[in-house]
């Protein structure tokens, strides 16, 4: 992957369009697909938080941001948004959300011939890690932006009970000012992960990443960062250059 990231750097004629695909008896998959202006032979799958869509200000700049350096994105969007709108997801249609996510990484995979990460920001970013657990060998490696270790002001209610069964390399994206987990907390659950991890700490950023707690969408060095981060994490050469454990 580093050969064929090196030779795509810097290109600009990627190619974003409307993706969309179903089949009977399986869910829907519906977003933007990313393609790099060179063949590629990996591919990441994104999704979005509670409130949002693949639209999010994050996603798209990821998108465009991974594809710059060869990485084939598909930004979609989970099934209860698919459904409805607006307003967040129901519990009960978690599973339904994961298995979209799943069919998803299965899309990519048909497309491309190497490897298929999964990542998601806050809700999205549970599901895909709760997906990995049950099923380890899905994903090649997880990006998790934000992730929602528990509901502000409520430390008590973790959302981790599954990472003691996580056996897919994960990399953390998250801000010093995050309300849903400090960035000490993401530090002290990382050894419940039986796989590398790390810790790509974004210094005074809210929840979406961007500066302070009410920015709408990160700085342009954040993603820069971000990508740079996860490249350098899932390139076997180098896997100590994201701080993996």
């Amino acid at each position: 992957m580093a050969d064929q990231l090196a030779s795509a750097a810097g290109t600009s004629a990627i190619v974003a369009g409307p993706f969309h695909r179903a089949a009977d008896g399986r869910p829907t998959v519906r977003g933007v697909l990313h393609r790099p202006a060179s063949p590629a032979r990996d591919g990441l799958v994104l999704t979005h938080g509670a409130g949002g869509n693949c639209g999010a200000p994050l996603l798209v700049a990821l998108g465009d941001a991974f594809a710059e350096v060869g990485v084939t994105v598909l930004r979609c969007d989970l099934p209860y948004r698919q459904a409805r709108p607006k307003g967040p997801p129901f519990p009960s249609g978690a599973a339904r959300d994961r298995d979209g996510l799943r069919q998803a990484v299965r899309e990519l995979r048909w497309i491309l011939p190497g490897r298929v990460f999964l990542g998601g920001q806050s809700y999205g970013g549970r599901q895909a890690s709760m997906l990995a657990a049950d099923e380890p060998g899905l994903a090649d490696g997880l990006l998790l932006l934000s992730y929602p270790l528990h509901p502000p002001g409520r430390v008590q209610e973790l959302r981790t009970g599954h990472f003691s069964r996580l056996r897919t390399p994960a990399l953390f994206a998250h801000g010093s000012l995050d309300p849903f987990g400090s960035l000490d907390e993401i530090e002290a659950t990382r050894p419940a992960i039986a796989a590398p991890t790390a810790v790509l700490a974004i210094d005074g950023a809210g929840h979406g990443l961007g500066r302070g707690t009410r920015a709408p969408s990160p700085a342009v060095d954040t993603i820069a960062r971000i990508v740079a981060a996860f490249v350098a994490f899932v390139t076997p050469s180098d896997p100590d250059a994201a701080g993996s454990r």
